[in-house]
């Protein structure tokens, strides 16, 4: 290599003096007229020196490559001596004796090699610019054709297609293309190395795995394709990073968007959403208390986050229950399937805020989709309906799985019965909710061959009120005659804390002493008020027949006009002809307007029901305000035309205030407020002017209550209906004389001559009543103005 530089250096100096030339004289009157000399001998010079570098760079690659041959040469001549040495039996060691000398392929398969390498790789490039080619020329000859798709669209087509629906489409193209680079790789280091092929594709794969590798390469043609293949490994693990790092955001966007399965069994089950959820959601919580806490499901048309947002916001305590939150459509099987229906306990379908038709519709169709599983239903299906005229055909589609409970229907009862019986809206509350005590049926076998009279002081903790009966296919009989005897089979309904904390026991000793209790004075027709309107006031309008004496007056109050509300009540079903007991008085005008108010004789009225009115019934909060605004103006109305009365009622208001003198107002008429929201609960219990009725929470306790067991339904059907038992505030000189001391077992006795069952009781100097009471057994000293709280027959 010195020699050859030397040899270069003898070339390039005599060319360099050979141009040298002398600086020609200075003529400053031809130098605008053409370029000096010395410019034209500067470039002349520069394109010499440029040829020679060329020249000299040309003749050092030739010399690179003309030794390597020679040293291919020699080593194929090392490798036949090799041959004839081992045909001779003579092994010859070399390398200090440590390593044998491997094959070195010949120098036609090295090129061969190399030249398929650079084939293949250059065929995709081929192929693609072919593509285009004919795309291009296809979209001149058919310009006037614009239907035809050019051949890159089509195949971006089909790439496209292909990756969108092989989920397995990227891994898949990731492995070929990893494949290939060592392939071609391992051939192009084949051609330029002395090594086997084995083991050039083993160094191809280090080179893609580790860029870093190709550092160790020597030659000019090795560090040329070690740098081509690290730099395609870098491409490929960066593939494979954004694979990596799209599956795992996948992933955690399906869990933030609630897309992933639900692997549980014997849970609860929600679908839709609703105000009611929250209310819901805390009943079975409380349900589920004893035993640890259980597995609720929700599953909505709504975002994941947003749910979790608006169940973290309802801060109360789940007691150990887990709340699962599922985005998805009950109307699609696949959805349903993905939060476990088939193996649910129970499922709640929440009617849906807005119109009723159509929230049962969906209701119907969700039924349908249930019961359109393939693997059947572990648990029954509880149906929230907002018409009552809907229930029949939900039967009819879900057969034996369905318990409906239509949400309008129960709240319009219940201000009925309440309005009738001032506090029962209380009682309704303690009964239907699981803080305090519930409706439970379990069998006792160790009271069989008992009479029902015996069966209920048998129990220290609970109140039994009915039986279900296995010789009449489980039909639950509430109040049954004191002569039945329970037989095999029968189980008994009972009122307790809890279904783990009752349990029968021996049979007290309690004195049975005959009571002549005073009959009741028989009814009396009754002036009822209806401010507002709802979709089913004509169902309200039949139970109040049915409840109030003949001779009774039932105003109406709302901003539909008399010629149009006839035709609604008419269009509902209502025969206004057939009212047997209640004269229809028909008022227009605004309830929040006082004028309005002003015009009615409030102060007649025995009962006054504030609705939640249709037109702002889908905000809470505003038909909450409405029902206030109107509470107010009729309280404060009624105080001022009714006498003031000179004793303070029980309260922390004065009677001179104007709370006080609605409170004084509020004792000679009920008045009974639907409402919504529970937060609007404070404000009225505060003030105690108005019996409430916490409308959608009571709905939301009874559809938890049916979800738990639905065999409560039955009882609470029965209850709300129009016939048979209900439950009653009775005074306490129908069982008592002033001053009589007396156990509640001794209570229990004497109301079974009235075929009543007592099941609690509120004090006179008390604000709420108290059921199932503990220490049945322990006589006090009660009061004819206390009251009693009893399951009987409707009078």
């Amino acid at each position: 290599m010195l020699a050859f530089a030397g040899e270069l250096a003898s070339l390039v100096g005599p060319i360099f003096l050979r141009h040298r030339i002398p600086r020609p004289p200075f003529r400053p009157q031809r130098s605008r007229l053409r370029p000096p000399l010395l410019v034209t001998m500067l470039l002349v010079r520069r394109r010499s020196s440029l040829t020679i570098l060329i020249t000299a760079f040309s003749s050092l690659l030739y010399q690179n490559f003309s030794l390597h041959d020679q040293v291919n040469e020699l080593q194929e001549h090392i490798y036949e001596l090799e041959n004839l040495l081992q045909v001779h039996n003579v092994s010859r060691i070399i390398n200090d004796g440590s390593d044998s000398v491997h094959h070195v392929p010949s120098k036609g398969l090295k090129r061969l090699a190399l030249f398929v390498s650079v084939t293949l790789l250059s065929i995709p490039l081929l192929v693609l610019k072919y593509v285009d080619y004919v795309s291009r020329s296809r979209s001149r000859s058919s310009e006037n054709s614009s239907e035809e798709v050019s051949l890159n669209k089509q195949l971006a087509y089909r790439v496209d297609a292909f990756l969108s629906v092989n989920p397995y489409a990227k891994s898949l193209g990731l492995l070929v293309a990893t494949l290939l680079l060592i392939c071609l790789g391992g051939l192009a280091l084949f051609g330029v190395k002395d090594d086997s092929l084995a083991e050039c594709l083993w160094l191809s794969w280090t080179y893609v795995a580790d860029s870093g590798n190709h550092t160790n390469s020597e030659k000019f043609g090795e560090r040329l394709v070690s740098v081509s293949i690290s730099f395609g490994g870098m491409l490929v693990f960066a593939m494979m990073l954004g694979l990596v790092s799209d599956a795992i955001s996948e992933k955690f966007d399906s869990l933030r968007k609630g897309r992933s399965e639900v692997v549980e069994q014997n849970h609860t089950l929600i679908l839709g959403w609703s105000d009611k959820l929250g209310s819901l959601l805390n009943q079975l919580a409380i349900a589920n208390e004893s035993l640890g806490g259980g597995m609720v499901v929700v599953m909505a048309e709504r975002d994941k986050e947003e749910m979790e947002l608006d169940i973290a916001k309802m801060e109360f305590d789940f007691k150990g229950t887990s709340v699962i939150c599922r985005s998805g459509s009950p109307l699609i099987l696949v959805d349903l399937k993905k939060v476990s229906v088939s193996k649910a306990r129970a499922i709640v379908i929440l009617a849906e805020d807005g119109n009723a038709d159509q929230s049962d519709a969906r209701a119907l169709r969700t039924v349908l989709s249930l019961t359109g599983v393939k693997e059947g239903l572990r648990g029954h299906i509880v149906v929230e309906l907002s018409d009552l005229d809907n229930e029949v055909l939900v039967k009819l589609v879900g057969g034996d799985l369905v318990e409906t409970v239509v949400a309008h229907d129960v709240i319009g009862r219940l201000m009925i019965q309440c309005a009738r019986q001032p506090g029962l809206a209380q009682i309704w509350e303690d009964i239907l909710g699981f803080e305090n005590c519930e409706f439970y049926i379990k069998r006792w076998q160790q009271l069989d061959g008992m009479h029902f009279e015996n069966v209920l002081i048998s129990f220290p903790d609970a109140i039994p009120c009915g039986v279900k009966v296995a010789s009449l296919d489980g039909k639950i009989i509430l109040n049954p005659d004191d002569s039945y005897v329970l037989q095999e089979g029968d189980e008994v309904l009972v009122i307790a804390e809890d279904d783990d904390t009752y349990a029968p026991a021996a049979v007290p000793m309690v004195k049975e002493a005959s009571f002549i209790h005073t009959s009741r004075p028989a009814r009396k027709p009754q002036k009822i008020l209806l401010c507002g309107w709802r979709r089913d006031i004509d169902d309200m309008i039949v139970v109040l027949d049915a409840f109030l004496a003949q001779g009774s007056e039932l105003w109406m109050f709302n901003e539909v006009a008399e010629k149009e509300r006839e035709k609604k009540l008419i269009d509902g079903g209502l025969d206004i002809e057939r009212l047997e007991n209640i004269t229809l008085v028909n008022r227009e005008g605004n309830a929040v307007i006082r004028r309005h108010l002003e015009s009615l004789p409030l102060e007649s009225f025995d009962s006054i029901l504030i609705l939640a009115d249709e037109s702002v019934e889908d905000s809470a909060i505003q038909a909450d305000s409405r029902s206030l605004a109107t509470l107010l103006l009729i309280r404060d109305i009624q105080a001022k035309r009714l006498p003031m009365v000179t004793h303070v009622q029980n309260g922390s208001f004065s009677p001179g205030s104007w709370i006080g003198e609605m409170q004084q107002a509020s004792d000679k008429s009920v008045i009974i407020s639907e409402i919504l929201d529970p937060r609007t609960k404070n404000l009225l219990a505060m003030s105690k002017i108005s019996d409430y009725v916490l409308s959608n929470e009571l709905v939301s306790m009874a559809l938890a209550m049916v979800a738990e067991d639905r065999q409560i339904n039955d009882v609470l059907e029965e209850l709300f209906a129009e016939e048979g038992n209900e439950l009653q505030i009775r005074q306490a000189d129908l069982y008592l004389f002033e001053g009589e001391e007396l156990s509640f077992y001794e209570i229990i006795i004497r109301a079974r001559q009235r075929r009543e069952i007592v099941i609690g009781y509120r004090l006179a100097d008390a604000e709420r009543a108290i059921i199932n009471p503990p220490s049945k057994s322990i006589r006090r000293r009660w009061s004819v103005k206390d009251v009693f709280v009893v399951i009987a027959e409707k009078e």
